[in-house]
């Protein structure tokens, strides 16, 4: 899910810590606003406003931050909004929707890891690249 790549530029240990921050703000926003999920997105998103003038590598790692809270936020309002209209609407508990509640859980796991992970190896001074986020961040983050 998440590949450590060469990156020309080594980062000193402040751009390391800050770039590092980025992934946490999420883990953070994750206990204090559990279950709204657009906490763990306006924590990241403000902390990508906060640097987004800083040096490239901690900009390149908060917009990579801020694009996998994005999606997240997306898959789980969807679950969200489906599970209000079956407690609340006409809808029925169905084989798609329980798949879709399996998909959601996985994925949150699987990003939650990631940014474990990416946090952790951000703040030796490693690039860390998220496998569909990387090549979207590369688009949007120039140096």
């Amino acid at each position: 899910m998440a590949e450590v790549v060469v990156f020309p530029y080594r980062p000193d240990d402040y751009e390391s810590e800050k770039a590092s921050n980025s992934y946490l703000m999420s883990l953070i926003a994750v206990i204090a606003g559990l279950p709204l999920p657009i906490i763990n997105l306006l924590a990241t998103g403000f902390f990508w406003l906060s640097n987004r003038k800083g040096t490239f590598f901690v900009r390149w790692h908060c917009m990579q931050a801020l694009l996998s809270q994005v999606f997240v936020l997306m898959m789980n309002s969807a679950g969200f909004y489906w599970t209000l209209s079956i407690i609340f609407g006409d809808n029925e508990v169905s084989n798609t929707y329980i798949a879709y509640l399996i998909t959601i859980f996985i994925f949150n796991v699987g990003e939650f890891i990631m940014t474990i992970y990416a946090a952790v190896n951000t703040r030796k001074g490693q690039h860390v690249y998220f496998w569909f986020f990387g090549p979207l961040t590369d688009q949007i983050c120039k140096p």
